[in-house]
This record gives C-alpha cells, structure tokens and sequence, in this order.
C-alpha cells in the first residue's frame, strides 16, 4: 500500500480518534483491551514495536505471517494493525506510533506530525524502491543514489536544528518513526549523523531490530518485499499494459478524505512585506539569479538560463510559505562596459544607465518578480568589496606577482581575457576566450592563445608585464572541498554544477588574479595598486550582497546567517566555476560568517533553431523583440520552460513552439478547463452543481493527487521542466474524464443523469482551480484570470501547495463563477512561418536598442550621440525598407487573422489579403529576393 496519499487519509483519522479517546465515552486507561499485530521482515512493524517499547504502553503483541488480512475492511493485508477498545483498527505504521505516544500523554507538535507525513509521502517512496533494488535485484550499490536527497534533507534539517533529537531534546514519535524507517539501510550503510546512533542504542530500539529483523539484515525483507507491489520512481508510475496507473482503494479514498478539507484561512500567501527578512521557525531561501552583463541585450537563453528559472522557483516557493527573498541586478563593471560604451560614444555611466533600463524593461515584461532588482555600480558595492578584500589581506589569502598579459597598441590599453580571443591550446578550439575555452572548458591564461587576436580591432596583440594581486586558492583549497564536500552532499546541485566543479579540482587550484588594468570599475584600495580595479568576477559575486544592501540595511540578517538562511544561485553552467569556487573562496578567506550557496542550479545551453543566438547576425530572439511578437508573455515563459535545458543543451523552435502551444495549451489545457467552466455556466445558471462522488470520480481525484505530488516533488527539487510536464498530464486526465462521462448529454435525461453531470461538472471545475494554483509559478497571468474567472477564494493559493499537498475541493456546490472565456489563441502557421523568417538572420539593429532604454526612461541623453543612419541600399538590397515592411506583414496578417476570427465580409477580407499579398512582395525586392514564388506560395494558403 503506497503511503503518500493514505498519510492524510490516517492523520485525519487519528484526530477522530483522538477526539473519542479525550471524550467521556472513550478514555483509554491500561486495563483496556489493545492488540498490536505485527510481522517478521516487514519494516513498518519496527516502528511501532519501537514506539511500543518506548512509550511503555501495555499492549499484548500478535506475530503474524506478512500475509494475514487482519483489518477486515481492506482487501488486502496491512500490517502492523493495532486493534482500538472500540473495535476499530489503526493500519497505518505511522499513525500507530503517534497513536502510542499520545496514550502516553506525549501529544504531537504540528512540526512533528510535518516530520511524520514526509517519512510517509517522500522518504517511504524511495525507500520502497531502494530496497527493492537492493533485496529483490541484488543491486545494492544503487540504494544510496536513490536515497541521496532524502537523506540530504533529513542530514541538512539535523544540522540546522541543534538539537539533540529531531524536533527538541527528548525522543519523539518522529525520531522513532524516522530511525525505524532508516534501519534497515543505515544499518547496512553508514549513518547520516550521530542521532541515528542515538536512537539505536536506546534498550526498546534494540529490542525491536531484533525481534523483527532477527539479524539477517536485508535479506531478512526478502519474503516480505516480494509480496509488495513494485515501487515506482519518483517520475513513472505503475501501469496497465494501455498505459493507465494502477490506483489504490486506500489512495481513492485518501485522495477523497483530501478533497473533502476545509481550505486554510489567513493571509494571502502572495502578500508581500518588504523588507524581507530572516524569520525564527521558517525555512528562510535567499535566492539569487546570475547578474546579467549590462552592456547587451539578453537573449532568451539568458532569460531562461537564470532569472525565469529562478522566477518560476521564487514564485513556487511563496506558494510553498517559504520566507523567500529574490534578488538580482545587473552587472555593470568591467572592460565590456568601457568597449560598449566607447563603441555607442556614451560614457560607461551612460551605458550602464541606458541598459539597465533596457534589462529592467525586458524582464517587467517577462514578469519576473524580484523583491529587488539591482546594479552593482554603487557606493555599497565599493564597500562591501573592499571589505572583503581588506580581510582577505588581513588572513594572508592574496599574493603579488607579476603578469605577462597581452596589450593591443592599435587601442592603447591591456586586454581584459574576454576581449581576446584565439585557438585554445588545449583542444585547438578557434574561438577560446582569454580566461577559458568554451568547447573544452579548460582554464586559460590569455597569453596561452594561439593566435590572439583583439576583438575590438582584430588586430594581433604583444606582451607586456604588470604587477597584479592574485586569490591564494591553493591556501583556501582545503577549507573549499570541506565546504564543497557538505554543501553538495545535503544541497541540491545539479549533475553539471557538480561535475564542472570537480573539473576545476581535479587538477589543483591555482591562483586567481583579482584585479585588472582598467579605470571602470571598483577601485582597489591598496596604495600599491591605486592605479587598478578589481576583476569583475572578483567583484560582481560580491554584487549579490551590495544588492541586498542597498534594498536592506539589515542586510547581514541574510549573507551572514548560514545557520537560519538557505542560499539558492540559478546561473548557466559558464558561470558555475564563479559561484562554486572562486566567490566560495572570497568568503571562506574573508572569515566573517557568510552564508554560502547551499543549492547551486545550473542549465545547459538553449540554442535557436539549428544555431546560436547571434546579435550580430540578426539571428535569434532578444528580449525586447518579444513583445513585438504580439505572443503573449506566459506563452513565452510556457514554452520556454518546457524546453528548459536541464540535463542537456536544448534548442528554441518556432514549430515546435506553435505545435507546443496548439497542442498543449490550446487542445489540452484550454480546453479543459474552458469547458470545465462553460458546463457551470450553461447547465447550471453560473453556479457550482452538488456532487455525489462514485468510485470513478474517486479514481480520478487519486490520479490528480497523485500528480499533484509528482509536481511539487520535483519542484522542490528545481526539475521545472519536470513539474510541468504534471499540470499537462493533470488536464489530459480531465480531458478523458469529460470526454467519457458526456455530461452535455447526461444533462439532456432525469434525474439521475443530471445528478451525473452535475458531478462531473463541479468536480472538473475545481480540477481547474488546482490547475490554476500549479501554473502560477509558470504563467502568473494565465493564473489569475482563470481564478478570476472561476471567482476563486485567495485560501486555494494558500491550501494546494503547502505541507505534502492536497487536492482540495475549493468552488463547493453553490458556490458562483464568474465570466468564462477561452485562455489561449491558436498560433497561425503563416505567423510563425513569419517570425521565423524575421528573425532567421534578416533583422538588423538599428538603434532599436535606445528607443527601447528610451521608453523605459523617458528621454534620451543629451550628450548621447543621434542614432545611426539608415544602411544604403546595397546590391537592390534596402536592410531598412525590408525591416519596416517586416513588421508591416506582421501587422497586415494580424489584422487578415482578425477579420477571419469575426467572420467579416468576404469582400472585406479578400481586400485585406490582397494588401497583405502585396507588402510581402515589396518585402521580397527589398530584400533581393524573386517575389513571384513568395507570392504563390501565397496564394497557395
């Protein structure tokens, strides 16, 4: 029996219990009559012979054989029962030692009965599976990756709580029931922390191991794991040969207990008091996403890559009742800043102004909600930096030398490693960067380069000599792997955070330079080095705190309290080395209790179409182009997600992303919940029918819960993708359910049949509701105007997502919705084709850039230079004609779309097509093409 969604079901029933034992009719003293039936090899017997032995309840113990029926209602065995004085049984292991605790006068907290549902809905999932492996395949070496994130979190929540057990300084049901759990495994294995062994040497603990394991060990679960079904990953489930999950009579009727909840009542879970602070007794998530470089506009594997990634996990965990504060900024030093700002005749102040507007635009519009979005050119960053370096100094973790670096005279000035390029000397890759190889991931010193080359002026650099101060990685590289060893063993990293990381210790750590020979950027204040900056990747990691700072001067309740604070960095894997080595360092080396990363989150690399995003080639989408797209925002986040390269580079497709959104969003979601909501509408005046559950609607409500927890499993974990794919699968069961039940005729026949589509309807409608929950992290307009739609209380916010989960029936019967009206629009193929086209390479930037920093700042600077003029025509080629008469087709075939949408008069959409016939014509000899085969294939359409 799967215990994730029978925990609730027996937790509720436990309180009734609790609730007639309290009561005048059922008190139970020690003359009543109990009896615990147990098993030999079974595991869930150890807990409670434990809790038995400890709590000193006096019960006579019954050893059965693992497959007696003993509960006479369910029709299959469970064991351990305890039979009740009133003649009902406890079946669930948990349940009966949080029971004998209580007859004991020792009632449960709620952060015990927390510790209690996620042994049961998390822990016993994968420990079913680990000893499945283990016992019945005989694939032991796998039970510890299987039960790596389990343990990790019960091994990272003993270290924050410093205590001697669990919850306090006496043992709780929820020591018992963990260690019981963990025996047989531990025992095998090695214990996470010394409370296992704690536990273990208590008398009644022994005695239990004993007298259900006998001292066979794993093989001692043989008969009994064989008799169990297979468990399931935490990502497939057990079917029928046609694909359909096999479902529990106890999950139906947990799932059923669930829906029949009260919602929570309190404050919106959205609402927001700044400034954001650290709070006793909450898990409290500092989460940060990669400062964008300010000196260019990012693209959408930028956007993907750190601050929607991390939108989406900030957003899931508000919903969560975490105490969450997300920041970011851009990231303003540095060469590349002084190269753009010399390239635009603007100051590097006034390119930094003019794109952080340009960053603080493009991201409102994607709707990434930071608590603040920052910069690092300010007086706290200057601050903050120098301070770490002062006490870096102090601790003797810099050194001095002096460096060989390459000098372009053509443009008078030092190279920053990123403003060189040339053949890596490891992998012969043509075009390494001064500090790494992009193919190869090698560290490189620039003057290492085979043929260097200037990326300004392309002309061949020489050699020149300058004194630096360096980084003593090698000093810090101990305190670094001690750190990296705890951090990554109870975090949750990413394979190729993990992986990359390794690469860069494999070798040895060697020093880092920290400053460079530049005059934007934070000032070192050494007096030796008065004439130098520090190197961005010293000093922009620092950027997080500074940001901090400037949006709280109680700043420190945050970078400097790992003992309350979790840290969360979401980055592409480029920046890994940044954020799991040398800014570790910085703070080890400073010795001043910083909070360091706990979970580092790394994507691969999305690239577009077949190629990479290129803005010089006018190749691939920015971020302020879009809007221009007329896609709505959430389409561009749906999709985006869905393709988020989590384990493996991936690439952005307009096909796939029409067929993604005709398909998924419009055929499946929307269509779903659309009728869902028109059925209370026209069969019921607006107005949410009564619902009498039958067995069906019971298995659907346990296949939705279990999806349910599917989501927030790996959510919790930051497999976004993941989690998404279970908002589809929950609307596809829906579809069917619908789909099977008719209720458009069930409606039309007597009462029965109306009752039949009332239920169907209402139940529908509040799958609708639990959807509009689980899509708010992913598309937070979507959301809302569903929940508007559906009139939904603000407590279903506050209900589906926290805890373990639950589906709860939130639009009870009689309850009013409101306007109902279709969510998504079908992507045309002549559209996409378009955009497509527009942005395949035939683009070109022209100043767009400014009119977009304009909008978002009002006006343009007065010593800003005028934009560029327009490209001549070249060759019957008009890149500017070509670029207005673009956005003229999109606009035409919007408007044809529209008219077709609002069945207009043919003569009216023949005279619009026509028009859009022939600016795509102008458009082909603008851009030098034949416009006879774009104009039939026109026609064709």
């Amino acid at each position: 029996v799967r215990p994730r969604l029978r925990c609730s079901l027996l937790f509720s029933y436990l309180d009734t219990v609790k609730g007639d034992r309290k009561s005048s009719r059922f008190r139970v003293t020690l003359g009543d009559r109990m009896e615990l039936i147990v098993s030999e090899g079974n595991p869930q017997c150890l807990k409670v012979l434990a809790a038995l032995g400890l709590t000193g309840v006096q019960c006579p113990v019954q050893h059965v054989h693992h497959e007696e029926t003993v509960v006479p209602f369910l029709s299959r065995p469970a064991l351990p029962a305890l039979l009740l004085p009133n003649g009902q049984h406890l079946f669930s292991a948990n349940a009966i030692c949080q029971y004998l605790f209580e007859v004991n006068g020792q009632d449960s907290s709620d952060l015990c009965r927390q510790w209690l549902e996620w042994e049961a809905t998390t822990l016993q999932p994968a420990l079913l599976q680990a000893l499945h492996k283990a016992v019945l395949q005989g694939k032991g070496s796998e039970m510890s990756q299987i039960l790596q994130g389990p343990l990790n979190y019960l091994d990272r929540s003993l270290s924050k709580g410093n205590t001697t057990y669990i919850i306090g300084e006496a043992v709780s049901v929820a020591d018992v029931v963990l260690w019981a759990a963990l025996y047989p495994v531990l025992s095998e294995l090695s214990s996470v922390k010394s409370w296992f062994d704690r536990i273990a040497a208590i008398q009644s603990c022994k005695s239990a191991a004993q007298k259900v394991m006998q001292g066979k060990g794993l093989q001692g679960m043989k008969s009994y794991l064989q008799r169990q079904p297979a468990p399931q990953s935490s990502q497939c489930s057990d079917t029928h040969e046609e694909g359909e999950r096999v479902v529990s009579e106890e999950e139906m009727e947990a799932a059923f207990l669930a829906w029949n909840r009260v919602l929570n009542v309190g404050s919106p879970s959205t609402e927001r008091h700044h400034p954001i602070l650290p709070q006793e007794g909450k898990r409290n998530i500092l989460l940060t996403s990669a400062l964008p470089y300010v000196n260019n506009v990012p693209h959408l594997g930028n956007i993907i890559g750190c601050v929607l990634s991390a939108d989406v996990f900030s957003r899931y965990g508000r919903l969560r009742d975490w105490n969450l504060l997300f920041v970011c900024g851009t990231d303003e030093y540095g060469t590349a800043t002084e190269n753009k700002a010399r390239e635009e005749g603007l100051t590097p102040k006034q390119i930094c102004d003019k794109y952080h507007a340009i960053h603080s635009s493009i991201y409102k519009w994607f709707q990434i909600d930071f608590d603040f979005f920052g910069r690092t050119t300010t007086e706290k960053q200057t601050e903050i930096a120098q301070d770490i370096f002062w006490r870096l100094h102090k601790h003797s973790f810099l050194v001095e030398d002096t460096v060989e670096q390459l000098r372009c005279e053509t443009c008078q000035r030092f190279l920053a490693d990123r403003f060189v390029e040339g053949i890596c000397p490891h992998c012969a890759y043509p075009e390494a960067r001064g500090d790494q190889c992009d193919k190869c991931g090698r560290l490189i010193n620039a003057v290492e380069l085979k043929q260097p080359q200037c990326k300004v002026c392309k002309e061949t650099p020489v050699i020149r000599s300058s004194k630096h101060l360096f980084l003593d990685l090698p000093k810090l590289e101990t305190q670094l792997e001690q750190w990296l060893d705890k951090s990554t063993r109870t975090g949750d990293w990413t394979a190729n955070a993990k992986q990359i990381t390794r690469s860069w210790l494999r070798d040895g750590l060697k020093p880092r330079c920290i400053t460079r020979d530049l005059q934007w950027g934070t000032p070192v204040p050494h007096p030796d080095f008065k004439e130098k900056v520090f190197y961005v990747w010293f000093d922009a990691p620092i950027g997080y705190l500074s940001i901090t700072a400037n949006y709280t001067d109680k700043w420190e309740k945050w970078w400097k309290n790992p003992q309350q604070v979790e840290l969360y960095n979401f980055m592409a894997k480029d920046n890994v080395p940044f954020h799991s080595v040398v800014f570790p360092c910085s703070l080890l080396g400073a010795q001043d209790n910083y909070t360091l990363v706990n979970h580092l989150i790394a994507t691969e690399y999305l690239n577009y179409e077949d190629t990479k995003f290129s803005k010089s080639r006018g190749v691939g989408v920015f971020g302020d182009m879009a809007k221009d797209t007329g896609i709505p925002s959430d389409v561009w986040r749906f999709y985006l997600l869905y393709v988020r390269p989590e384990g493996q580079d991936s690439a952005f497709s307009w096909a796939d992303m029409a067929l993604k959104n005709n398909s998924e969003l419009l055929n499946n979601l929307g269509n779903f919940i659309n009728r869902a909501g028109m059925f209370v509408t026209k069969f019921f005046e607006g107005y949410v029918p009564a619902m009498e559950l039958q067995q069906e609607d019971k298995k659907l409500l346990a296949l939705v819960s279990w999806e349910l927890q599917q989501y927030i499993q790996l959510m919790d974990k930051v497999k976004i993708r993941d989690a998404l794919k279970h908002i589809l699968n929950i609307s596809r069961h829906g579809n069917q359910y619908i789909q099977v039940n008719e209720p458009w005729k069930k409606i039309k026949g007597g009462e029965t049949e109306r009752q039949r589509a009332g239920t169907v309807t209402g139940v529908s409608v509040n799958i609708a509701c639990l959807l509009s929950v689980m899509l708010s992290p992913y598309m937070p307009t979507v959301s809302q105007t569903l929940r508007d739609q559906l009139n939904a209380p603000q407590s279903c916010l506050n209900t589906m997502l926290q805890g373990t989960g639950a589906f709860v029936c939130s639009l009870r019967a009689g309850h009013r919705i409101g306007t109902v009206s279709p969510l998504f629009q079908k992507l045309e193929g002549d559209h996409i084709e378009a955009l497509k086209k527009r942005f395949g390479g035939q683009q070109v930037f022209y100043g767009s850039l400014w009119t977009t920093a304009q909008k978002a700042v009002g006006s343009q600077p007065a010593d800003a230079p005028a934009p560029a003029a327009p490209a001549a025509e070249v060759n019957g080629v008009d890149p500017e004609k070509a670029k207005q008469l673009t956005q003229a087709v999109t606009e035409q075939g919007d408007k044809v779309r529209a008219l077709k949408a609002q069945k207009a008069d043919k003569a009216v959409i023949t005279a619009e097509v026509a028009k859009l016939l022939d600016l795509k014509k102008q458009l082909a000899v603008a851009e030098g093409k034949n416009p006879e085969p774009a104009s039939q294939k026109s026609k064709k359409k």
